[in-house]
């Protein structure tokens, strides 16, 4: 007689399963669908501007030392903000907050286009654009992460973080190549145009949000007794509760200063170090890079297909500091590796590792910080991250034209691996399930 126990399920049947389960947020929330279309539209057209302006500027100056000038100028004001930016987001209408900065960064982009089309956009007015993009971003993202942190409800948490990554990352693969064709085969100008155009067909997307997420909110009795006890407290009240909730929290506040750090040396290799490498270093064409940065993308949606897979996992701390481990890994090895197909492979293993991190991070904000207060807290986290990226990305344009680029990259990847290691060796990291 047959065991039941013993009866193997069908793979087919497992896979079915898997993509009903990553795929139910879509089913059983409209709010959750228009703020995913919103976004990864949006984060299309970013992804070829990101491609565009570090060969731009490296057309124009040709420096490095001028790349971190620019990625610090992008970054100042975004960090200049955030310490006020979740309070402004837990005291306003985080929707209307989105409509204002994707409707700010539809001129900016539309305005770039026209400049590159007529001939006029100069290294000043770049800057100044990049500054303006920057402000806006420093309100955008902590409003998105409050409103996401609210629509994305405990029943479809994972599965609503995996599918709003793996839709992110996979548009980063079709971006970076669009990215690559438009400065080998037209002009910047197209690839402004076009982030122009996503932007605006985002703001039409989160219009669309408020016809579902006002009117769930406005008899909200939690948040209505959120807004009262918000009236009656002063600003500074506000901005320390953030602190206070990250204190009792010693995976949050210690992974955020982690990395803090962590990111001069990750970031300033990716935004800096990594176009110098294929487009002055190897002198491979845009196309080439194009694909490289599109198989960070790669390696995150399968890192985003594994995570969405399950409901629960277990050593959090472990497996995402591993993740970011990974990535460490796969930067130094772009210390080593010469061959274009090489090059491209190990951005797939640093997309993977970090994206592993980034959803084991974002999951665990959305389960130990209240709503209401979500703002805030996302505020820190940020300027946490970003703080010291200004005072980075110059110093790593700078120790690459001094030093090196292949040696400004093996030290950074090393040290950003080394503080990692720290980390784990805390219990509050390596205890976190």
């Amino acid at each position: 007689m047959q065991n039941d126990s013993y009866i193997s399920t069908p793979p087919e049947a497992t896979a079915s399963s898997a993509l009903a389960k990553l795929l139910s947020p879509i089913r059983q929330s409209r709010a959750f669908t228009y703020l995913w279309l919103g976004q990864w539209i949006a984060m299309l057209g970013s992804s070829v501007t990101m491609i565009i302006l570090p060969i731009v500027i490296y057309n124009l100056t040709g420096s490095s030392t001028m790349m971190g000038l620019a990625m610090t100028i992008y970054m100042l004001p975004n960090v200049l903000i955030l310490p006020v930016s979740g309070w402004i987001v837990d005291r306003t209408d985080r929707l209307r907050l989105i409509w204002l900065t994707n409707a700010t960064r539809f001129l900016i982009m539309l305005t770039a286009a026209v400049l590159v089309f007529i001939d006029q956009l100069s290294l000043p007015v770049l800057y100044v654009g990049l500054a303006l993009y920057g402000l806006m971003d420093g309100i955008f993202v902590p409003a998105y992460s409050a409103l996401r942190a609210e629509i994305f409800t405990p029943d479809i948490r994972n599965a609503a973080n995996a599918l709003s990554q793996m839709s992110i990352q996979a548009v980063r693969l079709l971006g970076p190549a669009i990215g690559g064709l438009i400065v080998t085969f037209t002009s910047p100008g197209s690839g402004f145009a076009l982030d122009s155009l996503t932007y605006l067909i985002s703001l039409a997307c989160f219009i669309g949000l408020g016809r579902f997420y006002v009117s769930s909110r406005k008899h909200t009795k939690q948040q209505t007794l959120t807004q009262d006890k918000m009236t009656k407290s002063s600003m500074m009240s506000d901005l320390l509760e953030g602190f206070r909730i990250l204190k009792s929290h010693p995976w949050l506040w210690i992974t955020i200063v982690i990395f803090s750090l962590l990111n001069i040396c990750f970031q300033g290799i990716i935004a800096i170090l990594v176009p110098w490498l294929f487009k002055i270093h190897y002198g491979f064409s845009p196309v080439v890079y194009g694909l490289a940065m599109a198989g960070t993308g790669v390696g995150a949606v399968l890192a985003a297909l594994l995570f969405g897979s399950r409901s629960h996992w277990r050593h959090r701390g472990w497996l995402g500091y591993g993740g970011a481990i990974l990535s460490g890994v796969a930067l130094l090895l772009l210390s080593i590796v010469s061959w274009a197909p090489g090059l491209v492979l190990v951005m797939v293993l640093e997309g993977f590792g970090m994206m592993m991190f980034a959803l084991i991070w974002e999951t665990s904000l959305q389960e130990l910080v209240p709503i209401e207060s979500f703002g805030r807290v996302s505020s820190l986290d940020l300027l946490g991250s970003y703080a010291l990226l200004p005072l980075g990305y110059l110093l790593v344009g700078w120790l690459a034209d001094y030093r090196g680029g292949i040696w400004t990259i093996a030290l950074f990847s090393i040290i950003g691996m080394l503080l990692l290691v720290a980390g784990l060796c805390t219990k509050g990291i390596r205890n976190f399930d």
